[in-house]
């Protein structure tokens, strides 16, 4: 999630500027719903880079049965 910080940073941006400029057409409350879907998911990013740093490096181990 914290490798998505930057893409949920400009997809936020882009759709509040898209949804909340003054625009009129079919589909601005859909923008206006991925703005708010956008927000949340880069706000939880930042808590986790934020919180948990040094977390990045961590692997998948497969565990044998």
């Amino acid at each position: 999630m914290k490798k998505y910080m930057f893409i949920f940073l400009i997809m936020t941006v882009v759709t509040g500027l898209l949804g909340f400029a003054g625009l009129t057409f079919y589909g601005i409350s859909a923008v206006r719903v991925l703005f708010l879907i956008f927000a949340d998911l880069l706000i939880v990013s930042l808590i986790s880079k934020f919180f948990f740093p040094g977390l990045d490096d961590l692997k998948l181990i497969k565990v044998k049965k």
